[in-house]
């Protein structure tokens, strides 16, 4: 299992992520969901790079060139509400792309605790595919492992491509312990060591669905 942080480098990637993070920018919703809809422009092109291509001829005005054009286009699944901005900025990019939408939510009660579980799931056969799935942040990574699991109902691909723009450290390693060792990355835009006892990144950005779309009760 590889782990690519893009945030490691010097990029523009950074000021999206920066802002993201800002108090005073996230104060303005369109701007938090686009700055979400961006990075996920730019996960899309890097994992552009991993998949398969085959030569088309393409008419212009002039002659036919040659283009390597993508083979197949993954299909993209998220966990709503929080990674449907990530997802979008994905799918402006893999245009062709099928989606997949799970609903996940967690039960807080007043002593602290909680669960997680899944409503609803809707998705296409997974059968041999690229699966692309993303969320907003991978805290204790329990979502995201919940999710996994129901979408492999469908099928199983062969790879899947895990996407968050935080993740905390712990997070990571419970994914590195509970998924499959081969024919997985996992791409975050930086990972932050501190994970509460209610599972809050720290410093993270926090409740990234409330952010891009209002309070919840």
């Amino acid at each position: 299992m590889r782990v690519q942080v893009l945030g490691k480098s010097g990029s523009l990637f950074n000021q999206f992520i920066a802002e993201t993070r800002d108090m005073d920018i996230q104060k303005d919703p369109l701007r938090f969901r686009s700055n979400f809809e961006r990075m996920g422009q730019i996960f899309a092109y890097e994992i552009s790079k991993t998949l398969e291509y085959e030569e088309r001829e393409v008419v212009t005005s002039l002659g036919t060139a040659i283009v390597p054009v993508l083979r197949q286009p993954p299909v993209l699944a998220t966990i709503l509400r929080a990674g449907l901005p990530l997802h979008l900025g994905m799918l402006s990019m893999f245009d062709k792309a099928p989606s997949a939408f799970i609903s996940a939510f967690r039960k807080t009660y007043k002593d602290g605790n909680f669960i997680l579980d899944v409503e609803h799931v809707s998705c296409p056969d997974l059968t041999g595919e690229t699966l692309v799935l993303s969320d907003a942040m991978i805290a204790s990574g329990s979502s995201m492992l919940l999710c996994y699991r129901e979408l492999i109902h469908y099928g199983t691909p062969r790879y899947i491509h895990i996407v968050a723009i935080l993740a905390s450290t712990e997070g990571i390693e419970n994914l590195k312990r509970q998924l499959p060792k081969t024919n997985i990355t996992i791409w975050v835009g930086a990972i932050d060591d501190e994970l509460t006892a209610q599972a809050f990144i720290v410093p993270g950005l926090g409740d990234a669905g409330d952010l891009a779309f209002g309070k919840k009760e």
